[in-house]
């Protein structure tokens, strides 16, 4: 099963953009099963999930799954009070358009904040609200607590992309990778741009082996994101391992 959701989750990302989904949509369990036609080929096996022992160190980049889950200055309060509607689609899709452009990483990353900020804006206070909690409650290390808040958000707004790469933070921060990339998946199908789920399936799949198809993540989210130094050093690093370093 978790190679069929690599094998799903990566397809999302390699066949980006992905379709918009149906806005009356109920969401779907937390281990979809993947369709049959991303399933590998027998000629071409999946190798098996070998998962790192519990002592092994292993790097985790500060990007995977996006920004902080309670940025400086957002708190409950401000959730409520916050009415405002989400920037429209065509603002992001120009924020977009000068993250690709800007080279300075500096530059890019207050460009990358201002998505980032539109993504938590759920356009709804209710929702808004849920998601500050659920974040405390990670910063709290109460798990439960925060997955109850997570799953409340995701019968409300099944199409709110941040709730689902939420969710995919917490089970990642957990161990519980087959849920993280399950969820990762419904990320990248309601915003196939988002660099953090993208950096979180990059994560996972280095880190269980799969560097060939990690370096394929990493290389999309530069795609996305050129400026990001914790894609391009991953990127680089895999790309000595796999093809050793040009002459």
């Amino acid at each position: 099963m978790r190679a069929v959701l690599i094998s799903a989750a990566l397809s999302l990302v390699l066949a980006f953009p992905a379709p918009a989904l149906a806005q009356d949509g109920e969401p779907p369990a937390a281990m979809p099963e993947a369709s049959p036609d991303i399933v590998p080929g027998p000629e071409e096996p999946e190798p098996p999930m070998v998962l790192p022992a519990p002592d092994e160190e292993l790097e985790e980049s500060p990007d995977a799954f996006g920004s902080a889950p309670l940025p400086e200055g957002d708190t409950p309060e401000a959730a409520e009070a916050d009415d405002a509607p989400a920037t429209p689609e065509r603002a992001i899709d120009d924020l977009f358009a000068e993250l690709r452009q800007e080279p300075d990483e500096g530059k890019a990353r207050l460009i990358a904040s201002r998505i980032e900020r539109q993504w938590r804006r759920s356009g709804s206070a209710t929702i808004d609200l849920l998601m500050l909690r659920a974040a405390t409650a990670m910063s709290e290390q109460n798990s439960a607590a925060a997955r109850d808040l997570l799953d409340q958000a995701l019968v409300l707004a099944p199409d709110y992309a941040e709730a689902w790469n939420r969710r995919a933070t917490l089970a990642f921060t957990t161990d519980e990778w087959g849920k993280s990339l399950a969820d990762i998946e419904q990320t990248l199908l309601r915003e196939p741009r988002h660099w953090g789920a993208m950096m979180g399936l990059a994560t996972i799949l280095e880190r269980t082996g799969h560097k060939d198809k990690a370096l394929q993540a990493y290389m999309q989210v530069l795609t996305v994101y050129p400026a990001l130094k914790s894609a391009q050093d991953a990127a680089g690093r895999l790309s000595d391992e796999l093809v050793g370093p040009l002459l």
